[in-house]
């Protein structure tokens, strides 16, 4: 399995926030194709929910393995396949969430400019909340996988340095 890079995360956010920021000007421009959709009050807080949920599983696979590595007697092993499955939704969430927050992020980028209008500065709250949740997600998705990994691969990592 392919470690998650920060530079395609970052990437990705930079693709969607840019798209998203031309499609918002594009909107409100031009009437005929429709107003800019809202940024649901819900975003921000699903997206704080997975990187709670990814937390606390980077969490408590961190103190099963590690009581399996020091050899505690009655520690509960973690299997293999349950591991990697939890690397697996940390990546795809991270991804996932990256894409939205650049949305969101870009959506966001563009309400600044409109803060004198009480619903698009609400929205302009959201998205920035959306953002740093989004955020929140892709740093604990990391953890998860730094979490899971592999002794053998810091070392293979170490001597092609």
């Amino acid at each position: 399995m392919k470690q998650l890079r920060i530079r395609t995360l970052a990437g990705t956010f930079a693709v969607a926030g840019v798209l998203s920021w031309a499609l918002a000007k594009l909107l409100v421009a031009r009437d005929s194709l429709g107003t800019l959709p809202s940024v649901p009050l819900a975003a921000p807080i699903v997206l704080a929910v997975i990187a709670a949920v990814l937390t606390a599983t980077a969490l408590s696979l961190r103190s099963r393995l590690r009581a399996q590595r020091d050899r505690v007697p009655g520690a509960k092993g973690v299997e293999p396949l349950m591991a990697a499955r939890a690397v697996v939704f940390g990546q795809a969430s991270a991804l996932v969430s990256a894409l939205v927050s650049g949305v969101y992020g870009g959506v966001g980028i563009f309400l600044l400019s409109h803060l004198d209008v009480p619903a698009r500065r609400d929205q302009a709250v959201y998205a920035g909340l959306a953002v740093v949740a989004g955020i929140a997600v892709i740093a604990a998705a990391l953890f998860l996988e730094r979490v899971c990994r592999l002794p053998e691969d810091e070392d293979t990592e170490g001597a092609a340095a």
